[in-house]
């Protein structure tokens, strides 16, 4: 499982889900441009130590993103998915695409994904922290896949 950035906004959430790609063991794709410079200072306090940790490739366009040699399917995180985390059966080998905090991705991203899934949430409710529902979906992912591991022991 890998999770993928479109044209991340905030650097804060940037690095927060870095720390989340470290802490889970999976690769991080980020699909630039982002809405910052990526050795913003605001990233890597939010990233803490864990940015040296992660298996993170840059992309300079989606374009780019869309040549990489990656199996598996592209699974779109998104407000406006018909079918909910609830009911989607995961697989191992996915890619889970989150889209920029203040415009998620265009139509023709929307287009090219093999799948799209929304985070189940109260009614009236616009959405979650794109690092909240990363943490969120890539946890069911995982628990789905038998990818957790516990390394507390």
């Amino acid at each position: 499982m890998r999770l993928a950035l479109y044209q991340p906004d905030i650097p804060q959430n940037t690095g927060t889900i870095m720390r989340l790609a470290a802490c889970f063991g999976v690769p991080l794709d980020i699909i630039e441009p982002c809405g910052f410079v990526l050795s913003d200072t605001k990233l890597r306090r939010a990233g803490m130590d864990y940015a040296a940790r992660v298996d993170m490739v840059r992309h300079a366009s989606w374009e780019r993103f869309q040549e990489r040699e990656a199996p598996g399917r592209l699974v779109l995180l998104t407000t406006k998915a018909e079918s909910s985390l609830a009911d989607f059966a995961f697989r191992a080998d996915d890619t889970l695409l989150l889209g920029a905090e203040s415009s998620g991705v265009p139509e023709n991203v929307h287009a090219a994904v093999d799948a799209a899934v929304r985070v189940p949430m109260r009614a009236g409710e616009r959405s979650l922290n794109v690092a909240v529902c990363a943490g969120i979906a890539l946890w069911e992912g995982l628990r789905q896949t038998h990818g957790l591991v516990d390394g507390s022991d």
